[in-house]
């Protein structure tokens, strides 16, 4: 396992997008041997350099057309299609690139016959590496100890994603009289006390196990987990686990012990001024790079429905501090006027024409780089609330004030992970996602999420 972000990724999920670099990289090498009858390729730097653009190019659009994502794509019509649509974006891009840069083009008879085989390669490559997931090759053993709703959470994510890494080999409720939730199967139900839990572990290959009982004042078996501890297999904390296996934590299920001593919350000046830096230069740069899309956006609402372009409305910040955040308009004037806040729903009436296109793409967001530029936002973080809300979700949800102590964001963890939400559920889960991003935020962070934010954008992903 790798761990970045503080999350655990397969190594071989690294590997095979390694491979698949690799692949592409063959595949284009290939065509050039096929087609150009030259015993100097691999001495042909300027060529080398050229397949290592269209390898890049290329792994970033099957990328952003969520075909690393294998939960998501796992049959051959479904691969065939994406795949289709990336190498079409591929070669949208490379078109814009060649346009300005001449020099790094490409034979067209060497860039098709690759396109050929990548299809084909491809599609029968992720097909068998799709076959090795589903049946855990590969996977880590672990026993998941104890039978809290927290374990059912855990072994419920591991059996609904199938590159986790993780294959749960055993589910052992340590008090008497434990229930175990039906859907696990009986051979995975372990009887506390049958057997050594060392003896067991050894038996199953077990390389990790994790805790998640019910009570921390009941039972403990002490003696058994520093057994296994000394015989090299890890020990991890049930909520530290999940955190790491999702990218979020369990804010109705997590201890307050737990979020004390846990590692994250790190806040320095240095870090505080650099992410400041950050947010000037990126917003004052989109500013100006998207002034052009702004203006148009602009006169689109003015033609479109009566009311002004902008729409200010209360929102709550660092500290709790309440300012005026601004979004061009996409519902009708006074919206709010018979019905009082209320979160937009699916379908809207109150949406307008232009409204629906904009909220789509997260246009109506973009004024806010403003208020990230002047410090009042960050570019990364929270996104912030309504006073309205937030005094009705602090009663409601644990540990919500703590989104607070820092800068509400553009864009944040929970908006790139979590669709919309218009219900305190949603406000929940969506609390998962941020005291996740507050306890382990970093440039390196920020940085995955202003990426994954441009993939949301752009299929309009999550948007109401």
């Amino acid at each position: 396992m790798l761990r970045v972000l503080r999350q655990y990724f397969p190594i071989r999920n690294i590997i095979f997008f390694l491979l698949e670099g690799f692949v592409i990289f063959g595949c284009i090498m290939f065509s050039s041997i096929m087609l150009t009858y030259s015993n100097s390729f691999w001495f042909d730097v300027t060529l080398i350099l050229r397949i290592i653009l269209i390898t890049i190019i290329c792994q970033i659009c099957l990328y952003y057309n969520d075909l690393y994502d294998f939960n998501m794509v796992s049959s051959i019509p479904e691969i065939s299609i994406r795949l289709l649509q990336a190498m079409g974006i591929t070669s949208i891009a490379l078109a814009g690139i060649y346009y300005f840069f001449p020099l790094v083009i490409l034979d067209q008879r060497i860039y098709i016959l690759s396109i050929v085989l990548l299809m084909v390669f491809i599609v029968f490559w992720r097909i068998g590496y799709i076959q090795m997931l589903n049946r855990g090759m590969f996977n880590k053993h672990i026993i998941i100890l104890g039978s809290s709703s927290l374990a059912m959470d855990i072994y419920a994510e591991i059996k609904g994603v199938i590159d986790c890494g993780y294959t749960v080999s055993a589910v052992i409720p340590v008090e008497e009289n434990e229930k175990i939730m039906s859907d696990i199967p009986e051979d995975h139900i372990l009887t506390w006390g049958d057997q050594n839990l060392s003896e067991i572990s050894k038996t199953r290959g077990i390389s990790k196990i994790v805790v998640a009982l019910k009570e921390k004042r009941g039972y403990f078996p002490t003696k058994e987990l520093i057994q296994c501890r000394t015989h090299g297999i890890e020990i991890i904390e049930g909520s530290s686990f999940y955190e790491m296996l999702t990218g979020k934590v369990l804010v109705r299920k997590i201890n307050p012990s737990w979020l004390i001593f846990s590692e994250g919350f790190h806040k320095s000046k240095t870090k505080a001024v650099l992410k400041r830096i950050e947010d000037i230069v990126l917003s004052f740069l989109m500013l100006v790079l998207l002034s052009p899309l702004l203006l148009l956006v602009a006169v689109l609402i003015k033609l479109d429905s009566k009311g002004p372009v902008l729409f200010a409305q209360d929102r709550v910040g660092k500290d709790k501090k309440e300012y005026m955040m601004h979004k061009f308009r996409s519902m009708v004037t006074d919206a709010e006027k018979n019905t009082g806040p209320v979160w937009a729903g699916d379908n809207d009436t109150r949406i307008t024409r232009v409204g629906c296109v904009i909220r789509k793409y997260r246009i109506d967001e973009l004024p806010q780089l403003w208020e990230v530029f002047i410090g009042k936002m960050s570019l990364v973080g929270p996104r912030p609330e309504r006073k309205y809300f937030t005094d009705q979700l602090e009663k409601q949800i644990p540990y919500y004030d703590q989104r607070f102590n820092v800068k509400p964001g553009l864009t944040g963890w929970a908006q790139v992970c979590y669709d919309y939400g218009a219900t305190v559920e949603d406000a929940v889960e969506k609390l998962n996602y941020e005291l996740f991003y507050i306890k382990n935020m970093s440039f390196t962070m920020d940085f995955v999420i202003i990426l994954k934010t441009v993939k949301t954008v752009l299929f309009g992903r999550g948007a109401r």
